[in-house]
């Protein structure tokens, strides 16, 4: 299995990495199949700006470098911005992953889901868009995600 060079940047230097205290918004996405968790942190202030983004992923690789490249890509962006956040761009901002891989990149766009959606849910708005998190990444449809990995 081949990884990009970004792909192995990010993994063996993640950017983003650690928690977030008082975190605005916390989001836990899981893939039953293959042990990876991911959880994202959002800052975000009043004007809906994500002024720090961290997480904490338990998983191979991949799922690190995914993690860390989707942090990089909304931080110091609008909650709207990041919410166009999908696996797609993940992955060529990585120069792409294996196959059997793809899924790390699904794991990351759902965490930052997650954490919009609790961001909303404690602040009692509705971002447009915006669905209800799958606990499991299997539960949700993604188009770039063959069924046999």
């Amino acid at each position: 299995m081949q990884y990009s060079n970004k792909v192995m940047d990010h993994f063996t230097n993640p950017r983003n990495m650690g928690e977030i205290e008082d975190a605005s918004g916390v989001g836990t996405v899981g893939n039953a199949k293959c042990g990876d968790i991911m959880r994202v942190y959002l800052d975000i202030d009043d004007d809906g700006i994500i002024r720090d983004v961290k997480f904490k992923t338990f998983g191979c690789g991949a799922a690190v470098a995914t993690s860390s490249m989707a942090t990089e890509l909304i931080k110091g962006k609008h909650i709207n911005e990041a919410l166009k956040l999908t696996n797609r761009t993940v992955m060529e901002a990585l120069d792409g992953l294996p196959q059997v891989k793809m899924h790390c990149s699904v794991l990351a766009e759902e965490a930052v889901r997650a954490a919009l959606w609790d961001y909303a849910d404690k602040k009692g708005i509705e971002i447009e868009g915006l669905e209800k998190p799958a606990d499991d990444i299997h539960d949700s449809h993604h188009e770039d995600i063959a069924e046999d990995d």
